[in-house]
């Protein structure tokens, strides 16, 4: 069923259309029925109609000022115009403003029911077109493979915030949990491998030929290798593999965070592809282990210590698998506070919720002990971080007495702290602060200015040019920011807001003055005293003459 609003001044017209028309035989639903241009806005407003039904000649907006608004605000909604207006001007106004049907009084029901039926096979034809689920879904699902490798491939090149990985994950329906994290490539040698090595002795030279490593086509062989890597991994459930930068790389996933497991066993894995690369495709190839991590967001690091590792074979030879650890004397994986953790900070601190704050703090914090750094360095590091802190309290217009006392207050934790569990606690809790302070200034700020706009409202509501462009002019702020507070603030419209106040104030003027009901309404902000009568109508359901005369006293 698609909704319909109708919008007639005339009610013998809208009570016939209602009972005449089988709207749902027809597949529309009557929403509500209007009996002017401005009722009929309000009530798009409200329901977002798919169809408006609306007479030309209407009091208060007529028929193609309403559809000159809908096309402004609800472009996508049809219009069919009810006129028994022939004039060519008429017609001229209906073509500028994409009237969809056009429909000259008298009519017959038939003939309403025919536009309805065609108005309706619009609609289904722009919906098959715009929302073919079934087509779009196929296409995802089409390029969800490329979609994932490339994925993959962004999170050894770069370091991306967990949020974003979390989420691309979610979305290309990557399952990348786990306690730690392994970084290895595979990368195809040039030399050719010794005909013992090849597993065959004699073989003539034509069936050579026919062999992978006689193509010279490295994009194939590469694709070769990674079908045996993923054979491999997904037999263990250990991770997956992809191609990047012309090597295959294997990105291991364990549940659990044992270091030693978990590079014995990616190892064991690599000689295992090694040697059935050798075996089944007659080539050489060579494998470069990395570090173990403990997150996704640092596997740019393990993914560097595989190259090294594989730039090793100039030294060691080929087809060989080569551990970093096995090369490199290397303590542990450094800790780096880049601009990207940086600004990951500076996000939660100032839009964050407390989950994600705590989040990114317990990983900092766990990078840092992982890290194995010095107590100097642990200094240096949680001065970075406290540099931010400092950085987005300032911006924020925050007190840093607030959060850390004096300065000698500052300097003497330092001195105090000793070991990274003090450290943490202290650190979350200035954050937790500056966190809640700013929250706190936030939402005292958007009371002010919603304060100074009730105020300015109530001073010119007569104005009759009152909107909220106006307000927002005054407050020196954008119509959409404001609208937004507004609306959370005092849980309705700036436009039903200024309305609320125009009508208490004609109540007022109508119990202690003997002003008439035009003069009220100019005074109110008004410039059509029927429009006044209708609104204060429908706000109390009385006419201002019959609450003046004390029908609507208490």
């Amino acid at each position: 069923m698609y909704k319909l609003i109708l919008a007639d001044d005339e009610a013998d017209v809208r009570e016939g259309l209602a009972e005449q028309i089988d709207w749902a035989g027809l597949g529309f639903m009557v929403m509500d029925t209007a009996e002017n241009g401005k009722e009929a806005a309000e009530l798009i407003d409200k329901h977002v109609p798919d169809v408006v039904v609306t007479d030309i000649q209407m009091p208060f907006m007529s028929g193609l000022q309403l559809s000159d608004w809908i096309r402004t605000h609800y472009p996508s909604t049809k219009i069919i115009i009810l006129t028994g207006f022939e004039e060519f001007e008429y017609a001229q106004q209906a073509i500028r403003l994409q009237i969809d049907e056009y429909l000259l009084k008298p009519f017959s029901s038939g003939e309403l029911a025919e536009v309805l039926r065609k108005v309706k096979r619009n609609i289904d034809e722009e919906l098959a077109e715009r929302e073919n689920v079934q087509s779009l879904t196929a296409h995802y699902r089409q390029s969800l493979p490329v979609l994932q490798s490339l994925f993959l491939s962004s999170l050894v090149s770069r370091r991306l915030p967990d949020a974003e990985i979390r989420e691309k994950s979610r979305n290309y329906e990557l399952d990348l949990d786990g306690g730690g994290y392994m970084v290895s490539v595979i990368s195809v040698d040039t030399l050719v491998l010794p005909e013992e090595e090849e597993g065959g002795s004699g073989g003539s030279s034509a069936a050579r030929a026919l062999s992978l490593r006689d193509m010279k086509d490295n994009q194939l062989q590469l694709f070769a290798v990674l079908n045996i890597a993923n054979e491999i991994m997904e037999r263990e459930r250990y991770g997956r593999a992809f191609i990047h930068h012309d090597v295959v790389v294997l990105l291991t996933i364990c549940p659990d965070n044992d270091k030693e497991h978990i590079s014995a066993r990616t190892l064991e894995i690599l000689e295992e592809i090694r040697f059935s690369v050798t075996r089944y495709l007659k080539l050489s190839v060579t494998a470069g282990g990395g570090s173990v991590v403990r997150n996704l967001s640092d596997l740019t690091i393990s993914y560097e210590d595989a190259q090294q590792a594989l730039d090793y074979r100039l030294i060691l030879g080929h087809n060989k698998v080569i551990w970093i650890h096995d090369v490199e004397s290397r303590q542990s994986i450094p800790f780096i506070y880049d601009d990207t953790r940086e600004k990951e900070l500076t996000r939660c601190l100032k839009v964050g919720s407390d989950l994600e704050l705590q989040d990114l703090l317990d990983e900092l914090f766990s990078v840092m002990v992982d890290s194995k750094v010095s107590y100097e360095d642990f200094q240096v590091h949680l001065l970075e971080m406290l540099t931010t802190v400092i950085r987005v309290a300032k911006e924020s217009g925050v007190n840093l007495d607030q959060l850390f006392g004096n300065e000698g207050a500052l300097l003497g934790h330092f001195a105090k702290i000793n070991h990274a569990s003090e450290a943490k606690t202290w650190f979350n809790g200035i954050c937790a602060k500056l966190r809640s302070s700013i929250a706190s200034d936030r939402q005292s700020s958007y009371s002010q200015l919603v304060a100074e706009a009730k105020a300015y409202i109530e001073g010119n509501f007569h104005d009759s040019d009152m909107s909220i462009n106006k307000v927002c002019r005054h407050l020196h702020i954008s119509t959409g920011y404001f609208s937004n507070i507004f609306k959370r603030e005092m849980k309705m419209t700036f436009v039903n807001y200024l309305l609320g106040i125009r009508m208490e104030a004609a109540q007022y003027l109508l119990r202690s003055t003997e002003l008439k009901a035009f003069e009220i309404a100019e005074r109110v902000g008004f410039t059509d005293p029927n429009y006044f009568s209708f609104c204060f109508r429908k706000k109390f359901g009385i006419s201002p003459k019959e609450y003046r005369n004390g029908t609507g006293r208490t």
